[in-house]
């Protein structure tokens, strides 16, 4: 059995320093290399948007897909504001359905699934939700939607989850491989949730320090 995953509450996450590159955020929609789905579009287009050096390295995982797939972003950067509001209203639905639990216990187990917004990649730029699709745009199988998130406990929304038909584990095995080796590194209990360049990717990489912290946009 696989031993469990580290969450981004774990206070080693949130001890690793920042070092902040000053990379800018850049419009992935403007390099016409990845598409950019709109379902969590906000007016400001932010969500299109991450650090520089990340947008590099996704543009690399596009190349190293199977030809006649392409990457479908549907997530990027998330303002510290919508970041506390959806981690707020997580742990208040936990809260209700777990009223025995002390606040810690809480806390923890919302972060499996939503990050606290003082360690979140997406608030730096560093984070992106990304799915598999064909030239059309036709999403491909991968077991459950995009930021599917259970109430506690593990399940599907786990990358390596061992009950998945063999058609969704290939597929999440295609993107496995395209944004590791791109330099990006999983949540691994979302399989759409890749980072580089944040305090998770340092802990995860061995990196000394992480390369982004919050970032403004606008």
């Amino acid at each position: 059995m696989s031993p469990p995953p580290v969450l981004l509450s774990d206070r080693r996450i949130s001890d690793l320093p920042v070092r902040e590159s000053g990379e800018p955020l850049v419009d992935l929609r403007a390099t016409g290399a990845v598409r950019v789905d709109a379902r969590l579009a906000d007016p400001r287009g932010a969500y299109a948007h991450l650090r520089s050096g990340a947008a590099e390295r996704l543009l690399a995982a596009q190349d190293l897909l199977p030809g006649g797939i392409r990457l479908l972003v549907v997530e990027g950067f998330r303002p510290t504001s919508l970041q506390h509001r959806y981690f707020e209203e997580s742990l208040a639905e936990l809260r209700a359905v777990r009223s025995g639990w002390e606040e810690d216990r809480l806390r923890a187990e919302t972060a499996r699934y939503i990050s606290p917004p003082e360690v979140a990649p997406h608030v730096a730029g560093a984070a992106v939700d990304v799915t598999l699709c064909t030239v059309s745009g036709a999403e491909l199988p991968m077991g459950t939607e995009v930021n599917e998130t259970p109430v506690g406990g593990e399940g599907p929304c786990y990358l390596d989850w061992p009950g998945l038909p063999p058609d969704v584990a290939a597929n999440r095995r295609t993107l496995a491989d395209a944004m590791t080796a791109a330099g990006f590194v999983n949540y691994p209990t979302e399989w759409w949730h890749w980072s580089y360049g944040d305090r998770y990717w340092a802990f995860s990489s061995g990196a000394p320090a992480a390369l982004y912290g919050a970032a403004e946009f606008g």
